[in-house]
């Protein structure tokens, strides 16, 4: 029985942020992960395989400069999985890496295998050299996600496929259906889309992204039908066959029937809680893997933490290993340490590429709050037309009277690093006032910041007169 202060249970972003911030506090630290290597979902199926597949897929195509040098214009003419595997394969093997020495260089012990509760405090590890017990004062469990599957839906590895197969694709479906228009299943139809697959999308929700600004979501739905997605909305899937040519069909309860070369399946994701044995802990989780917490992370066990993709919303790397350092704070009594989940930015990697943080206007309108919009394009800004994107736009959301900013959503390329611009205003408690008395880079697209201001000032101003 090795035993240990705290023992971490899946080595993603949130783990990992919790097996570091732990050992700098003193405690002695062990990390399992049932994997060969560390990273997770977030290094080696999700998140970084997805975004780096995403920038291949705009070098190769050459998306971004069709608007400067023509509709034909491309890098590569015929791209293959192959040539997206490439880079996407380099990336991962990196970030393994730089996971590896991070934790080799703080001193947490990487443990490979299977963990299951024996109790609250006793695991045991089914490895690749056999079966070892550990005992840990504190355990954090975070052990990610896998996508959800449904019977109706025969995954088969080849033309039906889930999110975490997509590189597997043997060739580049010339047709392709895409079941869920959650961020996971825009992503991917962006992407192939841009390659110029012909996607059929169907969410049973009326709107995709529901979450997200309306304004931000319509713009990205009319370039998704400019790319020639086909869009089904208010859909259900009711079967999916395989027919012996090797066509897929999807059958929705409207009775429309719709074929492919391929289908990938992105509704929902499941917590990978199925080996822990949860109940020997007396943890709980929901019927999709998911495992309550309060608001400093703790399950119903008090020494025993949760983070990461298997509590829920948001799912997002960034936040997740905010939580993973929440947390351990919580965990040796550090009460003061305060983070503010209003101002936690949103990154969706479609194509345009969509940021946001704070409210949309749908919630302050619910809320009855007094706001007004300012909005700059990118077509207006020097860097804009350099750079080839004359579609993007930023939307600054702020108080009427007080002039705060309560929000700020881009559709654009750079969003997801331009969207900090506006959270360190935010976080700070920053007015309009910033933005046009500031001196922006010129040209850059931080200039969007100044122009949007202005434009809210002015709509302000009519009511002055």
């Amino acid at each position: 029985m090795t035993k240990y202060d705290l023992l971490v249970i899946g080595s993603g972003p949130s783990g990992q942020r919790a097996a570091v911030s732990a050992v700098k506090k003193g405690k002695s630290v062990a990390l399992v992960e049932m994997r060969s290597v560390v990273g997770g979902v977030c290094i080696n199926t999700g998140t970084i395989p997805s975004k780096t597949m995403r920038e291949a897929v705009l070098h190769l195509s050459g998306y971004n400069y069709r608007s400067i040098y023509g509709m034909n214009y491309r890098v590569k003419e015929k791209i293959t999985m192959s040539d997206l595997a490439f880079r996407v394969q380099h990336v991962i093997k990196t970030e393994i890496d730089v996971t590896e020495a991070q934790l080799s260089r703080n001193g947490v012990e990487v443990v490979s295998g299977t963990a299951r509760f024996d109790d609250p405090h006793h695991v045991h590890v089914e490895g690749p050299r056999g079966t070892n017990s550990y005992e840990a004062e504190k355990i954090v469990i975070a052990v990610g996600t896998r996508p959800a599957d449904s019977a109706k839906v025969p995954i088969n590895g080849r033309t039906i496929i889930n999110s975490d197969q997509v590189l597997e694709l043997q060739d580049l479906p010339k047709t392709l259906i895409v079941v869920g228009g959650g961020v996971i299943g825009v992503e991917y139809t962006c992407m192939f889309a841009a390659l110029g697959v012909r996607v059929t999308l169907v969410e049973k929700r009326p709107k995709l992204l529901e979450f997200a600004d309306q304004e931000i979501v319509e713009a990205l739905s009319y370039h998704l039908r400019d790319s020639r997605v086909t869009m089904r909305l208010a859909e259900e899937v009711e079967s999916v066959e395989e027919l012996p040519d090797g066509t897929v069909v999807a059958n929705l309860e409207s009775k429309k029937r719709i074929s492919g070369n391929a289908l990938l399946y992105a509704v929902g994701r499941q917590g990978n809680i199925d080996e822990l044995n949860l109940t020997a802990a007396g943890v709980e989780a929901d019927g999709r893997g998911r495992i309550p917490v309060d608001q400093d992370f703790r399950t119903k066990v008090p020494h025993i933490f949760a983070v990461g993709d298997v509590i829920g919303f948001p799912s997002l790397a960034s936040v997740s290993m905010e939580q993973g350092r929440i947390a351990i704070e919580r965990a040796y009594g550090n009460d003061s340490m305060q983070s503010n989940p209003s101002f936690y930015p949103y990154g969706i990697y479609t194509i345009p590429e969509i940021s946001f943080i704070g409210k949309t206007e749908e919630q302050l309108t619910e809320e009855d709050v007094p706001y007004e919009v300012g909005v700059a394009y990118y077509r207006e800004i020097a860097r804009g037309q350099i750079r080839g994107d004359t579609t993007g736009r930023l939307k600054l959301v702020f108080h009427r009277e007080t002039r705060a900013i309560l929000g700020v959503h881009i559709i654009g390329e750079g969003a997801a690093e331009l969207v900090h611009i506006g959270q360190a205003v935010m976080t700070l408690n920053g007015t309009l006032d910033y933005f046009i008395d500031s001196v922006f880079n010129y040209p850059t697209l931080a200039e969007c910041y100044k122009a949007a201001a202005f434009n809210g000032v002015n709509k302000l101003a009519r009511f002055e007169d």
